[in-house]
């Protein structure tokens, strides 16, 4: 008989949806949502309700495996579990012992939100190995370092809300695409007379679906931000009491956003005057109204102070008091877990006698080439796929081709970043291992339990750390631990948002929300996290400066590179995670372009073009339909470079500069020339 079992979906998205896996004879026949979870409420996202596809694709990796061929040619043969950890430990071994330990470089992401599997049994094994720290910073560094900065405490507007909200602004944020389960909440809402506009450099799903669109230039969020200021403050539109109350800085605020005139701002955003008028005065007079801010606005040199700035609005507007109202970014440092206990930090002293050096993912191509003292001399790679996702694709290719790195991936399909693989070994899915999940889109802590049994001979990365500590020897009890002990450590947490919530209540009810007030409110009543419990303002550093490559940036670089490159997530990927599906690399390998911009380079829908600069070049196919303003060039990201003409992706454009605070991507800060190629 057919039996249905829970699990939650692991993959880096807000909504962290809960599953019902349907199981016949050990096979899973069929995924959907889970009907009862406040947020799932029954459906899944395009990505994931294919997801047996990919647990039971013929191309999955199910040994381990050894590099037999040059590194980026992909070929492998088969050995043993035992070898392989025995090759892995063997090789790392020495290599701390000829350069020390901060020679061995983990690399990983958020290909599992999972927190065992993502930043569990990982982080002690490099930890205790002492091995060099990785600064994760590639997704929302910047975006977490504005935030903070603005509100003290990253708590947001729970999703549920929305359907209260009488204007929604989703800035930056493709919510169709990267959000779907925050949709119905905002179709309740506009089914009460509420609105939604869109801010964004393209017109994607969510903008298409908008009752108005505000076509934004990139990276000039900020201007736009403070032009808003401008007019709530100078028409009084502002929220006196609360200002009064619970915000400081508030007359050096007025002082400085006088002279940011929605005409200023118009010439920096391509947003006209009137219309960033109006948008000030609705949001400011409408009441609830609620921003969904996404992480594309914090991909750009001044990423930080875009978010900053943004996150300043409702503070000035008061819209905090109100159920509806507010802002969300990431909902997920209410999940104030024991996160320390986890990770164990405190083995570097054991093996180093102090902390390891940082080195930040971003520059991971710097890094490989360059870094000394010691060298980068061994990677592993897991949760992630740098060969794709990490930017200035040129230089890091040229770190994983070096003789002399040893490489180890755990993956699951034979992407671009295992084929570069001395050691290639086989990871399980989130179907296949336990895991507990907190999520950025909503408060529900969530756990799940293996709903199918690992293909082949894959394993969790729970248990290959666990392995490989035995194999290095490691003796601390941390290293036996099972993955329940591992929950309770996690679940082991003083904060209030945690109380009542144990491995026994997950275990019946799969999902828990944080205990939070109902509704939450986090700053109704002030409660910022700074010593006084006041926003603060800080005015003085509030200001906007063009991204270097940008039509206001570097005007000598502009004339050689005069198209803005946009890679945004593409609706039907996750990263480069689904880059082994035929459709989603026809997706992931067009450019959108202007009318007016393509007609000019004789190019049309179609065409094959060649996207460069400096840095690389890509391949791609024409499409002229109307996504993009005049002087703006989109690619949705991210192709697997294996798959594409001359083996790159747009990621081969994207440079390595970080932006401006966190030490996050600038990936949408780029500069680049199109040309027609062929007949």
């Amino acid at each position: 008989m057919p039996e249905i079992r829970h699990s939650v979906c692991a993959l880096d998205c807000p909504d962290c949806c809960s599953l019902l896996v349907t199981v016949d004879n050990g096979r899973g026949t069929k995924l959907r949502g889970d009907p009862s979870h406040p947020v799932t409420r029954g459906f899944l996202c395009g990505k994931v309700a294919q997801y047996l596809e990919r647990e039971y694709h013929p191309g999955r990796l199910l040994y381990p495996q050894r590099r037999t061929g040059a590194k980026g040619e992909g070929r492998f043969e088969r050995i043993s579990w035992n070898e392989a950890l025995d090759t892995i430990a063997s090789r790392l071994g020495d290599i701390a012992a000829r350069f020390g330990p901060e020679a061995i470089l983990p690399y990983s992401y958020y290909g599992t939100m999972g927190l065992l599997n993502a930043a569990g049994m990982d982080r002690r094994f490099f930890h205790r190995l002492g091995a060099s720290r990785l600064d994760r910073t590639i997704c929302a560094s910047a975006g977490m370092a504005g935030h903070t900065e603005a509100l003290g405490l990253r708590y947001n507007t729970e999703p549920e809300q929305f359907r209260h909200s009488r204007l929604i602004l989703a800035w930056g944020a493709n919510i169709l695409g990267t959000n779907v389960h925050l949709w119905p909440f905002i179709m309740e809402a506009r089914r009460q007379g509420a609105r939604l506009y869109t801010i964004d450099p393209r017109r994607n799903r969510t903008g298409a679906a908008a009752d108005k669109h505000f076509f934004i230039n990139p990276g000039s969020d900020t201007a736009l931000a403070l032009a808003m200021m401008h007019v709530i403050v100078g028409e009084g539109l502002h929220d006196a009491e609360y200002v009064a109350r619970y915000t400081e800085g508030f007359d050096a605020l007025r002082e400085r956003v006088r002279a940011w005139t929605p005409g200023r701002a118009a010439e920096l955003t391509g947003i006209p005057a009137d219309q960033i008028a109006a948008l000030a005065r609705e949001y400011a007079t409408t009441r609830p109204a609620v921003i969904r801010l996404n992480l594309g606005v914090q991909r750009s040199d001044r990423g930080a102070m875009a978010v900053r700035a943004i996150a300043l609005l409702p503070a000035l507007t008061g819209s905090w008091k109100e159920i509806g109202g507010g802002f969300q970014l990431s909902t997920s440092q209410a999940f104030q877990l024991n996160r320390a206990g986890l990770e164990r930090a405190d083995l570097q002293q054991k093996a180093l006698g102090r902390e390891a050096r940082l080195v930040n993912m971003t520059s991971l191509g710097a890094a490989l080439r360059s870094l000394d003292a010691p060298p980068v001399n061994a990677l592993v790679v897991y949760n992630s796929n740098p060969a794709a996702i990490a930017p200035h694709q040129n230089a890091v290719l040229a770190g994983l081709r070096r003789q002399d790195l040893f490489t180890v991936v755990l993956e699951q399909f034979p992407n671009d970043t295992a084929d570069y693989a001395d050691i290639l070994l086989p990871a399980t899915t989130f179907l296949e291992h336990t895991d507990l999940y907190c999520a950025y889109g909503h408060h529900y802590l969530q756990l799940a339990r293996p709903a199918l049994p690992p293909p082949g001979q894959a394993k969790s990365n729970v248990e290959i750390f666990r392995l490989l500590a035995g194999r290095m020897g490691f003796d601390d009890p941390c290293f036996t631990e099972s993955e329940d002990d591992m929950i309770r450590t996690l679940l082991d947490s003083p904060h209030p948002f945690l109380r009542g919530i144990t491995l026994e209540r997950l275990d019946r009810e799969h999902s828990v929300r944080l205990n939070l007030p109902d509704p939450f409110l986090p700053f109704a009543a002030g409660g910022f996290g700074t010593a006084t419990g006041k926003c603060q303002f800080h005015a003085e550093t509030l200001d906007y400066t063009p991204p270097v490559e940008s039509r206001h940036g570097d005007q000598a670089l502009r004339r050689k590179y005069p198209f803005e490159l946009v890679s945004a997530k593409n609706d039907d990927s996750m990263n480069s995670t689904f880059g082994h599906r035929d459709a989603v690399d026809r997706q992931t390998a067009v450019l959108h372009l202007d009318a007016a911009d393509a007609a000019a380079l004789g190019i049309r829908t179609s065409d094959a073009v060649r996207v460069y600069n400096d840095r690389g070049s890509a391949i791609l196919e024409a499409r002229v339909d109307g996504a993009v303003r005049p002087g703006v060039v989109s690619s949705p990201s991210v192709r697997w470079g294996k798959r594409a003409p001359g083996r790159r992706n747009v990621n081969a454009l994207t440079s390595d500069r970080l932006t401006d605070a966190g030490g996050g991507a600038t990936f949408y800060s780029c500069l680049v020339q199109v040309e027609r190629i062929g007949d």
